[in-house]
């Protein structure tokens, strides 16, 4: 394999780097959504005089929504485009967004947020193909850096933001506020980002091939969420998880047949490294989910901090998670992606053992060290570990690659919170409940790794480590 060399006199163009901003404010749409209705909840709830059953699927709804459509937009956004896509996609959110801020009851909001996350899983896989295809192939890690950075900024702010507005001028206007975002990230691509280029290929729709995967991840995503409150032995449960099992031998089947048209290519499942980073994130993501679960609990109901400051605890670790993730942009050039995906999935495991150290007795600051070692485990992890995946495969399919990697976050934070929660409640209290959850999390963190050092990103690459001292010390 030729060695790129390291050349640090290597500038982006003006025009790129507002490319990439654009890209940054684009994701910011999407990541703040996540969080930041999160605090709002009970004033929902008030507002529709519902119940927490019925008000929680303003977030898992879209999250669901989000997670089982984005490997179609993906997949959309490499066929048709990724700028088209992206401006639908943006439309279709915003469009959801302003009817969501005046809806008359939670029906209508719920639709709303289901109809996002579609908006959502269109927007994001073309964003991640746009900032890609941005940036020259050896920057490539700047481009995974600057998404998560903007995600990690974007969940970091959501809580304070959605609590600001919630008890200000009201919750209504965290739809809103997603309008004057929405609308500058699409002037802003327009004006920037060049206009999609016709590949010349007749490839069709493979919608049998959408149809049974989307089938599937519903039916497995709503058997991990209602096997919490219904059990694991339900019928409906056991039916969803088989229905979810027979969908994806299906899948299989359906793709195989489905040739050059189909949904996910014979060349991606394939590819040993892609498959690698896909692994390596299902590990991991159990991870970061449980700590955005469970940490929150703890400051709740043993430390008795309200929503809001529930929100505020986590800054230690979403704060570090932003600044790292631009960081390893840097690192990824330097060190390749199995040194830096590798070391994040350890610091995520470390981070996870250190909070496992969690007592009754814990005081918020004794969680404040944890939590900082998680959040440079996830900055590092999740940007680099994206860049590895896109980069695995032909530059034609980063959008569907990107849109994968992410189905893998989502599926991989249900498993892991059904896992997490099981062990949970088990347990005879939350802080003991959350130690051994915490220590199984460490351990999967471990195994990320160890898939990581084998097979993601190739070989290690000895010249570019020799390049990069031979350069410190010319410049010493």
């Amino acid at each position: 394999m030729a060695t790129t060399p390291i050349t640090p006199t290597d500038r982006l163009s003006k025009t790129t780097m507002l490319g990439l901003i654009a890209m940054g404010v684009a994701v910011l749409v999407v990541a703040n959504d996540f969080t930041a209705l999160s605090v709002a909840l009970p004033a929902i709830e008030k507002a529709f005089h519902t119940d927490v059953t019925t008000v929680q699927w303003v977030i898992n709804g879209y999250a669901m929504v989000f997670g089982v459509c984005i490997v179609t937009g993906g997949r959309l956004a490499d066929m048709f485009g990724r700028r088209r896509i992206f401006i639908v996609g943006t439309v279709v959110f915003a469009a959801c967004s302003l009817i969501g801020g005046f809806a008359s009851d939670i029906w209508l909001l719920l639709a709303c947020r289901f109809a996002m996350g579609v908006g959502g899983a269109m927007m994001w896989p073309a964003i991640l193909g746009m900032t890609y295809a941005l940036v020259p192939a050896e920057k490539a890690g700047l481009a995974g850096g600057v998404i998560l950075g903007a995600a990690g900024f974007g969940n970091a702010v959501g809580p304070l933001l959605g609590g600001l507005l919630t008890d200000t001028i009201g919750w209504r206007w965290i739809f809103f506020l997603n309008l004057p975002v929405a609308a500058a990230a699409v002037l802003i691509v327009m004006l920037i980002v060049p206009r999609d280029v016709e590949s010349g290929q007749n490839k069709g729709i493979d919608y049998l091939g959408m149809a049974v995967l989307t089938a599937g991840l519903l039916a497995l995503l709503l058997a991990l969420d209602w096997a919490l409150d219904l059990g694991w032995t339900a019928p409906l449960v056991v039916g969803l998880f088989a229905t979810a099992a027979v969908a994806f031998v299906a899948f299989s089947f359906v793709e195989r047949r489905a040739g050059d048209d189909a949904l996910v290519p014979k060349n991606v499942l394939h590819n040993r490294s892609f498959a690698a980073a896909c692994l390596s994130t299902l590990f991991c993501s159990a991870i970061f989910f449980a700590a955005l679960l469970y940490l929150p609990q703890f400051m709740s109901k043993q430390l008795g901090f309200n929503a809001a400051n529930a929100g505020a605890g986590l800054l230690p670790m979403m704060a570090t998670f932003m600044v790292t993730s631009f960081i390893a942009g840097r690192l990824y050039e330097i060190l390749g992606p199995k040194l830096v995906v590798s070391l994040g999935a350890l610091l995520l495991g470390a981070g996870m053992v250190l909070l496992s150290a969690i007592r009754a007795s814990t005081t918020y600051h004794e969680l404040v060290f944890g939590m900082v070692v998680l959040g440079i485990g996830v900055g590092l992890f999740y940007s680099s570990v994206t860049t590895a995946a896109v980069t695995a495969l032909e530059p034609s399919e980063a959008s569907l690659a990107g849109a994968i990697v992410y189905m893998c976050q989502i599926a991989g934070g249900s498993i892991g919170v059904a896992l997490n929660t099981v062990i949970v409640v088990s347990a005879s209290s939350m802080p003991s409940g959350i130690h051994a959850a915490f220590l199984v999390d460490g351990t999967l963190a471990i195994c990320s790794a160890l898939v990581a050092i084998v097979a993601v990103g190739g070989a290690i690459d000895p010249e570019r480590l020799r390049t990069l001292r031979h350069h410190h010390r010319a410049h010493a």
